[in-house]
């Protein structure tokens, strides 16, 4: 597939609301491999949304080496527990920041082919999947960090 260029801080498309896909076409198929080529190619990510190449759609891909998971139209249904750690965001190169979020997380969406999918995650990974649909909602993690600083 294709290697995008990541979208930074300042462009317009990342405060945007990401459009909710649907229809199940080709190119949601195409985008979704996209991300995936994309995220791979990036140096230590291991999460994309669409807006982060400069397409208003509500698709995510994240892949913690462990895991991967693609999300089309993906929702929090529930969140457990708080916890507080250290993000950083491929959009936002340079600086880190303290970010509380859920430790669990319950989050649905459709996959690939359209059919619904529900993850139930904690950790990391739940930390991921919040931080990625916070894309597609226009917030970054600037925007929720305390202590925010340059990566040393």
């Amino acid at each position: 597939m294709s290697v995008y260029q990541i979208v930074k801080n300042g462009d317009a498309i990342l405060r945007e609301k990401a459009k909710e896909i649907t229809v199940i076409t080709g190119n949601v198929i195409k985008l979704l491999d996209n991300l995936r080529d994309t995220l791979a190619d990036a140096d230590n990510g291991v999460g994309l949304a669409a807006p982060q190449i400069g397409i208003s759609k509500q698709v995510i891909v994240i892949d913690t080496g462990e895991e991967y998971l693609e999300l089309i139209n993906p929702v929090i249904i529930s969140g457990e527990g708080s916890e507080v750690d250290t993000e950083g965001c491929l959009s936002v190169p340079g600086l880190i920041g303290d970010v509380a979020r859920y430790k669990k997380v319950q989050v649905n969406g459709l996959d690939r082919e359209g059919q619904p999918v529900s993850y139930t995650r904690e950790g990391f990974l739940a930390r991921v999947l919040q931080h990625e649909i916070d894309h597609l909602e226009g917030t970054l993690f600037i925007d929720k960090a305390e202590n925010l600083r340059p990566i040393k």
